[in-house]
């Protein structure tokens, strides 16, 4: 009876599931493999309280799987090879039925710790499911991830909150016996920030606060209870996306007071330093570019300092890259150039590659033109030819346009003198 709300109404199927649809709905595709019998080993990546391990449990239920658990957190190789060892007994010589290992937050085991793993996995002796809030693709060594399915789970939207709600109104043990109304939610979706845990924690904080067993929940009463015993950051709820947003503002609005405060706020959370230098280096390029190639070369060494370095020197790094960049020439012609490109090849499909433009390694190729009429620009003075580049039936489209600095201004310049009025430089 102790137990926390978020683990008294846990769903133990996939119908009682709230959420995920892409998954665990008539089509997903756990709800295929499930159906089917084959489980292939998995990483669900999501935000906190998206139902990582929930999902995990329900698929070891449903196939009618031994189950083993482990913490990234609190365990090392000596455990992962014992609990190995017990799901090879379990699992028996003549079942596909192998055991589930459910590793909880894989991304903080070391490269040693994932290492110890790939045999298992490989030979079958159990399905692996890791639990990530960090993206994989970082965080998971390529040999682990190469064996295992990537699946992204989503924030609960809101009307997968409100639905967690009336089911712990309804079914809870303890709730079930009160007169509850939800007259207001907006409030408590927002300080939920998509994570069903959180939302379950406050409300069932919210309930044990009022001494009455009619309780009418309002925004009012929610910000007066419970907002005023919320952490400044929380690094894994709604704060964690505000401030790295008015973060990447600051920096993009050339404030390095504002950007320098935001930074400080996230270090003190204890926020992950990789996190913070990968959105440099994205920020770098999309707001800063061609008119300050420099950033992204400095918001790169960033991100590899801090990964070896860490906390507490990791700060001054981040404060110097931050400052650069705020303090930086601003552009997103290149973000613009590929949003527009990209948003051409929607629209026009696949264009042939024109024929002077074609690979020819083969003599057949050859035979039939590829390459033929490609002018080579370094046989020409100042390494330039007038020739067209794109296809016909998108010539003279212009999707890079310099921004307005000293630097693109200068590209600008050159480009026109070559293209003259081709492009719209």
């Amino acid at each position: 009876m102790n137990e926390p709300l978020a683990e008294r109404i846990r769903p133990k199927t996939l119908e009682d599931y709230i959420s995920q649809q892409h998954l665990v709905g008539k089509q997903g595709a756990l709800t295929t493999q499930i159906k089917n019998g084959v489980i292939p080993s998995l990483i669900f990546w999501g935000p906190p309280g998206t139902g990582k391990t929930t999902l995990a449990n329900i698929i070891a239920s449903e196939s009618q799987r031994p189950f083993y658990t482990l913490s990234a957190i609190s365990s090392g190789v000596k455990d992962v090879r014992e609990v190995i060892d017990k799901a090879k007994q379990s699992g028996g010589l003549f079942t596909s039925k192998n055991p589930i290992l459910f590793i909880d937050e894989i991304h903080r085991f070391s490269k040693s710790q994932q290492d110890s793993l790939l045999g298992a996995v490989e030979k079958g002796w159990v399905t692996l499911i890791g639990a990530t809030t960090e993206n994989p693709s970082f965080e998971v060594i390529p040999a682990l991830l190469s064996r295992c399915q990537v699946y992204s789970l989503n924030p609960f939207g809101k009307d997968d909150l409100i639905a967690l709600l009336e089911r712990a109104i309804k079914t809870d043990v303890h709730l079930s016996k009160k007169q509850i109304e939800l007259k207001e939610t907006e409030a408590l979706l927002r300080l939920s920030g998509g994570d069903g845990r959180k939302l379950l924690n406050i409300f069932e904080l919210l309930i044990n606060s009022e001494g009455n067993d009619k309780i009418t929940i309002t925004n009012d009463l929610v910000l007066n209870k419970v907002q005023k015993n919320t952490v400044l950051y929380d690094k894994t709820g709604e704060q964690h996306y505000d401030i790295i947003s008015a973060f990447i503002k600051s920096i993009r609005g050339s404030d390095p007071n504002a950007a320098v405060y935001w930074l400080a706020r996230m270090i003190e959370g204890g926020e992950d330093v990789k996190f913070i230098a990968r959105r440099m280096i994205i920020l770098a390029s999309e707001d800063i570019g061609n008119a300050n190639p420099t950033a992204l070369v400095l918001a790169n060494t960033t991100f590899q300092s801090v990964t070896t370095i860490g906390y507490p020197e990791a700060r001054i790094i981040l404060s110097q890259c931050a400052t650069y960049l705020a303090s930086s020439p601003k552009s997103n012609a290149s973000y613009m150039a590929i949003n527009e490109a990209q948003q051409k090849v929607r629209q026009t499909g696949d264009l042939s590659v024109p024929i002077p433009l074609r690979n020819a390694p083969t003599k057949l190729m050859k035979d039939l033109g590829y390459g033929k009429g490609y002018d080579y620009a370094h046989n020409h003075e100042n390494n330039f030819v007038d020739f067209e580049f794109l296809p016909d039936e998108i010539t003279g489209t212009t999707f890079y346009k310099p921004g307005n600095n000293p630097r693109e201004n200068s590209m600008k310049d050159f480009l026109k003198k070559r293209w003259k009025n081709k492009y719209d430089f």
